[in-house]
């Protein structure tokens, strides 16, 4: 199985071409990673976070961005003023977590991975559609738009009981800490399991430590699979109320 399973569209500039594959084959991971980039970033700089987390049986699905930027503002300007980029970027995660379904992938197996403007782009695409998913780890982002906004639940959400787990500087030169917070409390009003971990590291980076977490993360997903696969009761999920850590 090869990127060519994935959706392309001529309309939509961030389809142009399929994700890039990295890691254990689709067809035989135990997980898959679906891991969004940053500005001027590109797939490339997510397979270098894949080989750090180094963690055999995770498939890593990264796609990329036209001109390796899904919209062209900053995430704190006018929703409308990220268009029509926002959208054709919120239209290609969907596409793509559509097409691993079709590959027979559930959604509760799918992890989200996002760093700066990719973590922004997926806490967009949680607070607005609400999904299924195995988790996500949203790295130094938050929901765009020039203030809070206010979420109420779908009639199908997914979140409730997810875990999704946000890291963010206490000064980061792009996304303030503010916003940060401000999605996680959204996302826990929606029912989501939170930690949120903010740290004093003054680079724009994924340093160490929050590889580590993902590690963290992701081994315990292979494992919930592996338990459900051989009949185990999965884990009761936690209340949703966020979790806090600091270092």
């Amino acid at each position: 199985m090869d990127g060519t399973a994935f959706t392309t569209a001529a309309d939509n500039p961030h389809l142009a071409g399929p994700p890039v594959l990295h890691g254990a084959p689709l067809d035989r991971a135990g997980l898959v990673v679906y891991a969004v980039h940053g500005r001027g970033q590109g797939p490339a700089f997510m397979v270098e976070q894949a080989d750090r987390v180094n963690l055999p049986g995770v498939a890593w699905v990264a796609p990329g961005a036209d001109a390796d930027t899904w919209y062209p503002r900053s995430f704190l300007a006018p929703l409308e003023e990220n268009q029509p980029r926002l959208d054709q970027a919120l239209d290609t995660v969907r596409a793509h977590l559509a097409d691993l379904g079709r590959m027979g992938w559930a959604s509760r197996d799918v992890v989200l991975f996002g760093f700066s403007q990719g973590a922004c782009l997926l806490s967009e695409y949680l607070l607005r559609d609400q999904p299924s998913c195995a988790g996500a780890f949203l790295h130094t982002g938050g929901h765009l738009g020039p203030r809070a906004r206010p979420w109420s639940a779908a009639p199908e959400t997914g979140l409730p009981g997810t875990e999704i787990v946000l890291l963010c500087a206490e000064e980061d030169e792009f996304v303030p800490l503010a916003r940060a917070e401000k999605t996680a409390g959204a996302l826990a009003f929606l029912g989501a399991r939170i930690e949120l971990t903010t740290y004093d590291d003054p680079l724009h980076r994924l340093n160490e430590d929050s590889i580590v977490r993902l590690r963290r993360m992701l081994r315990s997903r292979l494992l919930d699979r592996v338990e459900t696969a051989a009949g185990a009761e999965p884990h009761p999920a936690d209340p949703p109320k966020p979790r806090h850590t600091s270092h």
